[in-house]
Parts: structure tokens; sequence; C-alpha cells
């Protein structure tokens, strides 16, 4: 096993915000990977769900879902539901890696508990019990790379809703919580949870001592307990924590300023696709409760030099086959992703073009989001256009 590097995720709140609850992510991945986006309806069943490496019982119903995830895994890296709900999860290095607690062994992967979460939680805190409940029944584990059998790790969560966000960072089946109101928060990987905890797994602080992680004296401090680097010092933690103070200030953040945070090459939060671990997908979120939440995906690696595209939940919502992988081979290429690279290499005016698509599609959906009414069949093929004209510049 060996130390993960990858990912960086975001949220901001109220007062800091224009309009309701804004969540982003980058998802770094192993080079060559390819990552989906993929639309689920809502479904109901009876049948056992197959997760990446184990099957676990039915839900019945399920939310319906927009994911980023690898093309050859079932979890996904990063979603949303059609509550408003969306998760995105973290690699982090634990102490606690034997029995029952040993990642290397098969079982949940972090990615099937975000698609989880979201197919099962209407709320944040909701996805949050979903995902507590599982982790300790199940456990998690099992290889994070289709061709590297050692990449696995714990995992921590970034859980939001219009309303509230969560922070969920785990070690094995133990597992601490912090609700985020206002303001803004980040994770890496990096355990960050402290003396802080707001809802935790039982007996934790038990097992801590009864692993010789905590002497029993003094407060409780989950990062220092668990984590191997002691503090929550990850470099890149620190770089997202100093540019979401600094989009911030002027208190009117919007998805403009995510976008420009996922993109920030200097903190290495957006890495471009020659490093070992590239962004291969990225996620921007608006949620509110009185108007429609959008949601933004590249479907493509490195943010610098994709397009951000629009997705918004509606009754007959439909998506376009480019950014789904083959069914035949869930590890090639999808078509946008293929076009892209080729462009990238390419260079020219392309990216240039297509970004001022995305400013203009940003405005112009603003306008229309903000006095649409309850009918939003407008919106069906809303990112279907979007993919399928960013297609049509690269060819």
């Amino acid at each position: 096993m060996r130390n993960p590097q990858s990912c960086d995720t975001f949220v901001v709140l109220p007062p800091l915000t224009q309009h309701g609850v804004v969540f982003g992510k980058n998802s770094d991945r192993p080079r060559g990977e390819v990552q989906e986006v993929v639309y689920l309806p809502a479904a109901e069943s009876s049948e056992s769900v197959k997760c990446t490496y184990i099957e676990i019982e039915a839900a019945g119903a399920t939310k319906a879902v927009i994911l980023s995830k690898p093309g050859w895994m079932w979890g996904a890296e990063m979603g949303a539901n059609e509550c408003g709900v969306v998760i995105g999860n973290e690699a982090v290095w634990t102490n606690n890696n034997e029995g029952e607690h040993n990642p290397e062994v098969k079982r949940l992967l972090g990615m099937d508990l975000v698609r989880l979460g979201l197919e099962r939680g209407g709320t944040a805190t909701e996805a949050l019990d979903v995902i507590t409940q599982l982790l300790e029944k199940y456990g998690q584990g099992g290889p994070c790379s289709h061709d590297d059998p050692g990449f696995a790790y714990h995992n921590s969560f970034l859980i939001a809703d219009p309303t509230t966000a969560w922070v969920l960072e785990t070690s094995g089946k133990h597992w601490a919580a912090v609700e985020v109101t206002s303001g803004y928060r980040n994770i890496s990987n990096a355990l960050t949870i402290t003396t802080k905890i707001d809802r935790k797994s039982d007996g934790l602080e038990e097992f801590a001592k009864s692993k010789g992680l905590w002497d029993g004296e003094g407060e409780f401090n989950f990062c220092a307990v668990f984590s191997q680097e002691k503090e929550p010092g990850d470099a890149r933690y620190v770089a997202g924590g100093k540019l979401l103070a600094e989009h911030t200030s002027s208190n009117s953040f919007r998805e403009t300023d995510m976008f420009s945070i996922l993109r920030d090459k200097k903190s290495e939060i957006c890495r471009q696709c020659d490093s070992a671990f590239p962004t291969q997908g990225s996620q921007v979120s608006t949620l509110s409760s009185s108007r429609p939440s959008v949601h933004w995906f590249t479907a493509t690696p490195d943010p610098s030099v994709s397009v951000y595209k629009p997705f918004i939940f509606s009754p007959n919502a439909v998506i376009s086959n480019h950014t789904k992988c083959p069914e035949e081979d869930k590890t090639a290429p999808h078509t946008l992703y293929s076009l892209h690279s080729e462009a990238i290499k390419k260079g020219g005016d392309v990216q240039s073009l297509l970004r001022t698509m995305e400013a203009d599609c940003v405005n112009e959906l603003e306008a229309v989001v903000a006095n649409v009414g309850e009918d939003l069949s407008e919106f069906d093929e809303l990112l279907k256009d979007c993919v399928e004209t960013e297609v049509k510049f690269y060819r």
C-alpha cells in the first residue's frame, strides 16, 4: 500500500455565497484512468446491490443521481442526487490497518459509499447516516485502481445539501464527523477533525485506547490519534484553505469562483494530464432550496484546459452517451475524453472558444434559473446539448 495523493473537495456556505451552498471537487486519479459522467434515474428494486467488490442489501427506492466515476468501478468519486445532496471523497492514510480495518481487503470502496449515500440519502444528514451505517456493517477496502492491487486506502467525505454540510473522516470501521453550517471548509488527503466532534462511531475512544493509540489523557483528538502525520498538514489542504479565504472575501462566492480554485495549478489542486495522478474529472454544484440546483461537470481531465457543463435534475433528464465509457470495455475512453485529449495535443484556439462558451452558459443559465417556475422540462437535455456542442467544436 502506498501513500495516496489525490483529490481536493470544497464547500462554501452562506453568508459567504451569492446563492445557497457551493460545492466543488477535483478527482485526481491514476494516469490513464478514464472518468465517465453517467445519469441514473430513480428506481425501485428488492434485489441485492453488487458494488465494486461485494454485494449488500437492497435499499428499495433509490434517488436519481448523476455521477462522475472511474469507468471500471461501480462507485463514484463524486456526484449529486435529485434532492440536492452532493458528496465527494478523499483518500486518507491512517495508522489503523489491521484485521477488519485493513484497507487491502475487498469490502466497500469509499467510492461505493459515495454512490450509496447519494442513492439513499434525501439530505446531507441522511447520506451521512447511510454511509456510516454501511461502513460499520461492511467495512471499507479493496484495490482503488484497476491496474494496481496495492493502491488501497481509508476515506474522508464532504457531504452537502442546500442548508448544511458534513465532514466525515474514517479509519477502518471507525469514524468522526463535524457539521458545517456556515463559512467554508475543505478536505484533502489528511485527517482534519481534531477535538471538535459532532458525531462519532460507538466505542471510538475505547477502541483507540485498546490499540494503544490514545492514553486516555486530555481531550480526544481524532486526527492526532489516527493520522500518521499527527496534524492536518497536507500542503494542498493548507493551500485550499487560503484560496477559499481569498475567493470568499467579497461574501458573493459563486460557481465561477469554485471553477477558479479547481483550476489552480500553483497549489497542485489542479493537475495536468501527464502527472502521476492527474485531475481526471471535476464537479462544481450550486445548491439551493429556492431555485433549481445546478451541477457542473468537466467529464474530461485537467479543468484548466476543460470546460464545465451544467446539469439540472428534471422529470425527463437525459445526458449524452459521449461521456459514457463503452460497455464492452469500461476502461476505454468515452468519445468526449478522446476528442478532448487530441485537442489538447494539437493546441490552437478551440480551448479559448470553449471557455467563452462556458462563460456565456454561466450567465445565460443564471438568468433562466432565477426566473424559472415549477416546470423544469426545458432543462431535460441541458447537459446533453452542451456536451454535443463541445464534441462538434473538437471535430
